[in-house]
């Protein structure tokens, strides 16, 4: 006599509903980073997507606690739902962190944000409006998201800084050099990896010790940047940092410029 063991229900519409979950997840952001979808629709697609996934997780749960009671087969398909879901919750569990981690904000500068205005475009007027951290949260929390003096020509740390937003694969929008009257400006947008706008503005400015640099990074279309403006102005300007160090001890023709410059120490970010 044969005793038939049947395969859980359960389990099915566990690995069902997290095979769906996948493309739910990762065909918007494609969708989103090649600009097909807006950012509304996207939003309302991964909240669809990440549903399904915590729909799929509970399934799997019910599902592998009926097999353990009733030893019906479909722990394979049980398991492969429940490893489907949980890599589909990942990333919602990682911006949860970072939700936590960084308050709301969508727009960062080392100084008045009117200094280093954004290339209008057709969507810059919907944009929603920027939700900025206070002073003293961008110092604690962005403590090295400060501008810096260099001894160096405006010219020599202009070209500095369009090398390195070149290296970055910046989508450049607006490239101004610096002259002896006005200062030399770079706008250029970067993507977050779900597909998120953001502008950064560089501007260099004569001074009588050399050159300052300062640096906004404003999200486009966001309500949440989840800290990447800071990190995006912290990332760089330490990188410029080190690029500028590394000239003048490797380079002893540079000279820095004439005045106050040859006791005027290098701006070193705040730890």
């Amino acid at each position: 006599m044969r005793i038939l063991i049947r395969t859980s229900r359960w389990a099915i519409w566990a690995r069902r509903l997290g095979t769906l979950a996948l493309p739910l997840v990762v065909i918007p952001v494609l969708l989103h980073r090649e600009r097909f979808i807006t950012g509304d629709l996207f939003l309302v697609a991964v909240l669809l997507a990440g549903l399904v996934a915590l729909f799929a997780l509970l399934i799997s749960l019910i599902a592998l606690a009926r097999l353990w009671h009733t030893g019906d087969q479909g722990w394979g398909k049980a398991l492969a739902g429940l490893a489907l879901a949980l890599v589909c919750l990942a990333p919602f569990g990682w911006y949860g962190s970072l939700a936590l981690r960084y308050p709301p904000a969508t727009d960062m500068a080392t100084t008045e944000r009117g200094a280093l205005p954004l290339v209008f475009e057709p969507g810059t007027a919907a944009m929603p409006a920027p939700r900025l951290l206070t002073p003293a949260q961008q110092a604690a929390i962005f403590p090295n998201a400060q501008m810096r003096t260099y001894p160096l020509a405006p010219e020599q740390t202009f070209a500095m800084l369009e090398r390195m937003v070149a290296d970055r694969g910046w989508d450049v929008r607006l490239l101004r050099e610096p002259a002896a009257d006005s200062p030399g400006r770079i706008n250029a947008q970067a993507m977050t990896l779900p597909g998120w706008r953001e502008e950064a503005v560089l501007r260099v400015t004569p001074i009588a010790e050399g050159s300052r640099v300062d640096m906004r990074s404003a999200s486009l279309n966001a309500l949440h940047d989840f800290g990447s403006n800071g990190q995006r102005i912290e990332e760089f300007l330490i990188a410029l940092d080190d690029a500028v160090t590394v000239l003048l001890r490797d380079n002893p023709v540079v000279e820095p410029v004439e005045g106050e410059a040859e006791t005027a120490p290098l701006a070193v970010p705040v730890n």
